[in-house]
């Protein structure tokens, strides 16, 4: 199951944006200028800066999410956005006895994709399992005439197996990952992620990761959303056409 959680974020994320803009227009110290400020300056600042185009200040608010319950599919989308920080479960060290997988809602409306889909799921863990046991047994005692003991031998073994057994594992298989974008990044992520034409998971997590960057920083996130939100669609001849309905529900959200 899709959870996600925002983990940490800059506090005071909005008034740290507001000095990083001041400051390039005053000759006042930082401490002068933060103190000088109001919630009414700090929100006058993060809309300018939003009109002028000025991003440059946005980039020193950072967010860190949880995500897990996604696939490995979903995964590779996310992992694309350059600037940001992940942390990704490992396959290499984490068995996948037993693999969770995530079931695309196409499939699983229709019987008989279903029926085949699930098919290959079970045809992949049994695929997995017997390749790891097969590595294993071979390396473990290859291990131990090599002098390792029992349980070393076993250790680095299983390692050994299932780094190559991950090879098939299905794009549908779970995982959980950790990641740190700053708001400008976050921002454009959203506008990327958020957009109706985006593939249907990676959407579903950037629409929950607004939220709640928004629930922490709203006068930084009051804008954020798919493009159609702010300005005329550019997906042009492949546009979903429902950027009406897209700014009602991204309105409910400020």
């Amino acid at each position: 199951m899709l959870r996600v959680e925002l983990i940490e974020y800059t506090h005071r994320a909005q008034e740290l944006v507001a000095l990083a803009a001041k400051l390039c227009y005053s000759d006042k110290s930082n401490k002068d200028l933060m103190e000088g400020m109001s919630e009414e300056s700090v929100s006058g600042f993060v809309d300018w800066l939003s009109e002028v185009g000025h991003e440059s200040p946005v980039e020193h608010a950072s967010f860190t999410f949880g995500v897990e319950g996604i696939s490995r599919a979903c995964m590779a989308q996310i992992t694309r956005h350059r600037i940001a920080s992940f942390n990704v479960q490992s396959q290499r060290y984490v068995p996948a006895s037993g693999f969770e997988f995530v079931t695309p809602p196409a499939i699983a409306e229709d019987e008989q994709a279903q029926q085949e889909f699930l098919r290959a799921m079970e045809v992949a863990q049994e695929c997995y399992d017997k390749i790891v046991h097969v590595l294993l047994q071979a390396r473990k005692g290859s291990l131990l005439k090599s002098g390792q003991n029992e349980q070393q031998a076993a250790a680095m073994a299983q390692k050994a197996a299932i780094e190559d057994a991950r090879y098939v594992l299905p794009n549908a298989c779970i995982t959980k990952l950790l990641v740190t974008m700053n708001a400008r990044e976050l921002k454009h992520f959203f506008s990327l992620r958020c957009c109706n034409r985006a593939q249907w998971e990676i959407r579903e997590v950037a629409f929950r990761m607004l939220k709640l960057a928004k629930g922490a920083a709203p006068e930084l996130f009051k804008n954020a959303g798919p493009r159609c939100v702010r300005e005329a669609c550019h997906e042009g001849k492949m546009s979903c056409g429902k950027a009406l309905q897209v700014k009602e529900i991204y309105a409910a959200l400020q």
